[in-house]
């Protein structure tokens, strides 16, 4: 169906900003002090406050049990499958001895149900946050520094207990970071990890946890390193001591690895069909445990493994203050890493399912489940995408899925741990390589974001390379920043535009994007794409200057250099007629005409007819007087007649106005006003306050009046208080819209904007 063309009239008065206050009937609100009612106490707050952070007592009373309850079960017990060989491999990842793992998939899986929102993630061991605690631990307690002197071999049993120190005081750290964090209201800090910024980082550490896990594939014993380009000596190392690779542990990790992917394609093919994924890692941990047991893998083929679980749970262990210094850094950065991963999961599956994450309170839940965790001897946990993908898969509804699971865990710990004593560490590695493939999988993301946004894949792949050649921790500082920069830069360099009015229409339209958009005669219209501040208004004023046609610097430059010369000439001739009056008791003519080059002209003629009046002499004659001729001094006469022409003189030399343009002889730009649409302007600082003012001066010195339209309630606010208007420029300067101030600037060129105001039909 075509458009049909139709005439539209809206009859109104042309509005400034003060007519649009009074129209408006602007009220100025009283400032609320909003802390006052911090310190209000009544039972709906203490309720509310409670509520809000302890959430589980706002749902847990109205849980539907006959809805949820069974959807819950499964998926707690599907996590609980999942989070059993995840939380021993997890675990070797951060360093640590495997039960280490299985404690960090209780303690904090249970804290989060009770201080969560999220309802559908799994809060636990994850990949990207092992692998940074691993490269603490490794570099602050390396294998060299545990070194037996009478057989040069590793006291593991001395190695693991101080790692496990600075893996809890780590993770005490990282809940101190994040719950103080959640309770400022710091939750917005996420928003400065953007999404291609997360899934480079995360493809980076998915990297450096497949090139961690190789010296349990091929059985190597490698050199602890960290710090930069720690990665690239690593693979190096691999590479040399590939000769050494264990027989039988490389073919431990491909069986299982064959097991485990065969497993998963068997589950993508029969999704439909199932109404629960089969458990792969948790069968192949069980029948490579029976084949370790059974075989004797340990002592016949020299393949490792897992040793000792010790049954049971620790107690309660203090942090080391005095680690505190040397890892501040270290729990800082985990602690933005695993908010972000966690808040970023949360948020998607509330958007799938039709409820709200509270991003304060999630700091504050993870936070909690960091700080009692480390307490109990857990190493730092986020969320696992995989294992939030099953847990919302199989049917779980709320956090019960994750208190199920963690009983599980508990279970397992007190009864079942010791069980697994004999499973080979190359299996735990393999289960480890095979679940990064949906990270891996990101890789994609440079082809998507090539044809997409070119400024995202420059984040993603320098937030990529800085992370492998860099570590974990330099990474995500050198992405943050590139982020950043390249935010600045980007508003550093916005589109600018002139405008031209679509024919029959209020709209205003880039003339270089727009065929139809016609510039007004006599008005140039000139707009930004970005808001103007410190770092671009420099470059504002000379886009603007560019744009308009007119170099406006070089036309004030030369108006100042010709005024200046004739007031020089004027002060010149005062003198000279000083002078000559003091020493010869006459009076000096001075007529000023409008120009300079006027003036030289004028003189001459004077002098010529000084040459030719009788009454006119020096001494024999005109010709017969060469210091005047010399000096080009106008005429002089003598009498009671030349006195009053010499007053009249004077008079005429204060007269004229010798400053505008056109008597100067210089070109007028083609435009009489200058229309700025600020509709872009989000806020003013002090820097784009004075550019604004420049921007006034600069062209009324050339003679163009300016104009401001479509700024923002809260901008005008902030000019007023920037104390931007004054006498020479008032909120008459300011109009609602650009058509506005256009109509006004054809009805009143160069006029004062107190003009009438004008009806008019658009």
């Amino acid at each position: 169906m075509e458009l049909r063309k139709r005439n539209y009239y809206v009859e109104r008065p042309l509005l400034n900003q003060e007519q649009l206050e009074e129209l408006g009937c602007l009220t100025t609100g009283t400032g609320t002090l909003e802390w006052r009612t911090w310190f209000r106490c009544s039972y709906t707050r203490a309720r509310a406050l409670l509520f809000q952070h302890l959430p589980v007592l706002a749902w847990l009373p109205r849980y539907p049990v006959r809805d949820w309850l069974l959807g819950d079960l499964l998926a707690g017990l599907s996590v609980a499958i999942m989070q059993l060989p995840q939380g021993l491999a997890y675990a070797l990842l951060a360093g640590l001895p495997p039960v280490f793992g299985l404690y960090s998939s209780f303690y904090p899986v249970f804290i989060y149900f009770l201080f969560g929102t999220s309802r559908h993630i799994s809060v636990g061991t994850f990949a990207v946050m092992s692998v940074m605690v691993g490269s603490v631990t490794e570099s602050l307690a390396p294998d060299k520094d545990f070194l037996q002197a009478e057989n040069a071999t590793v006291n593991e049993e001395a190695r693991d207990a101080v790692r496990v120190q600075l893996a809890t005081t780590l993770s005490v750290l990282v809940g101190l970071f994040q719950v103080g964090l959640g309770l400022v209201h710091f939750g917005f800090v996420v928003t400065y990890l953007s999404e291609p910024l997360v899934r480079g980082y995360t493809t980076a550490a998915s990297v450096q946890v497949f090139v961690s896990q190789l010296k349990y594939v091929f059985g190597l014993q490698l050199s602890s390193r960290s710090g930069p380009l720690s990665l690239i000596y690593t693979v190096l190392e691999v590479c040399q001591k590939l000769p050494q690779s264990v027989v039988g542990t490389v073919v431990t990790a491909l069986v299982a690895g064959v097991v485990l992917v065969l497993v998963k394609l068997l589950n993508d093919k029969l999704q439909r069909y199932l109404p629960l994924p089969i458990p792969g890692e948790l069968l192949t941990l069980i029948g490579a445990t029976g084949i370790s047991y059974g075989v004797g893998l340990k002592h016949r083929f020299g393949v490792d493994v897992v040793g000792d679980i010790p049954a049971g749970l620790v107690p309660p262990v203090a942090p080391k203050p005095q680690l505190f210094a040397s890892l501040v850094g270290f729990a800082f950065t985990i602690a933005v890493v695993g908010f972000a991963i966690a808040i970023s999961l949360g948020k998607i599956f509330a958007l799938r399912h039709g409820y709200r994450v509270d991003s304060n309170q999630e700091l504050v839940a993870l936070g909690l489940s960091n700080l009692i965790g480390g307490i109990f001897q857990c190493f730092p946990v986020s969320c696992s995408m995989s294992r939030s993908l099953v847990q919302e898969g199989a049917g779980g509804n709320t956090q019960v899925a994750g208190a199920v699971s963690s009983l599980f865990i508990l279970i397992i710990i007190l009864k079942l741990g010791e069980l697994f004593r004999d499973l080979p560490k190359a299996v735990l590695a393999a289960a480890i390589i095979v679940n990064l493939k949906g990270m891996m999988k990101q890789f994609t993301d440079i082809c998507s974001l090539w044809k997409a946004n070119r400024e995202d894949l420059l984040i993603w792949l320098v937030t990529f390379v800085a992370t492998i050649l860099l570590n974990l921790d330099l990474g995500l500082a050198v992405a943050v920043v590139f982020s950043l920069l390249l935010v600045v830069f980007r508003t550093q360099l916005p589109h600018y535009s002139v405008l031209g009015q679509v024919p029959d229409t209020d709209i205003y339209l880039d003339v270089a994007e727009y065929s139809e958009a016609r510039e007004v005669p006599g008005v140039k219209i000139f707009r930004s794409s970005a808001t103007m501040y410190f770092a671009n208004a420099e470059l504002y004023s000379d886009a603007l200057k560019q744009r308009c046609g007119v170099d406006v610097d070089h036309l004030i430059s030369r108006k100042k250099k010709l005024v200046k010369k004739q007031e020089q000439k004027l002060k010149r001739l005062k003198k000279l007629q000083k002078k000559t009056a003091t020493s010869k008791g006459t009076s000096v003519s001075i007529e000023v005409n409008s120009s300079a080059r006027d003036m030289e002209s004028n003189n001459l003629e004077d002098s010529k007819a000084e040459g030719e009046g009788p009454a006119m002499s020096c001494g024999d004659g005109a010709s017969a007087c060469p210091e005047r001729k010399a000096m080009d001094l106008p005429a002089v006469s003598t009498g009671n007649e030349l006195e009053g022409t010499a007053a009249s003189g004077q008079e005429g030399a204060k007269a004229p106005d010798v400053s505008n343009l056109k008597a100067l002889g210089l070109p007028q730009p083609h435009f009489h006003s200058l229309v700025l649409d600020l509709g872009a302007l989000s806020f003013v600082d002090t820097v784009c306050l004075k550019s604004l003012k420049n921007i006034f001066r600069d062209f009324r010195e050339i003679e163009v009046e300016v104009y401001m339209a479509a700024c923002r309630s809260p901008v005008v606010a902030q000019l007023e208080a920037g104390h931007f208007f004054d006498a020479s420029i008032t909120k008459q300067h300011l109009f609602a819209s650009v058509h506005d101030a256009v109509l006004f600037a054809l009805q009143h060129p160069r006029s004062s904007p107190a003009s009438p105001v004008l009806m008019t039909k658009l």
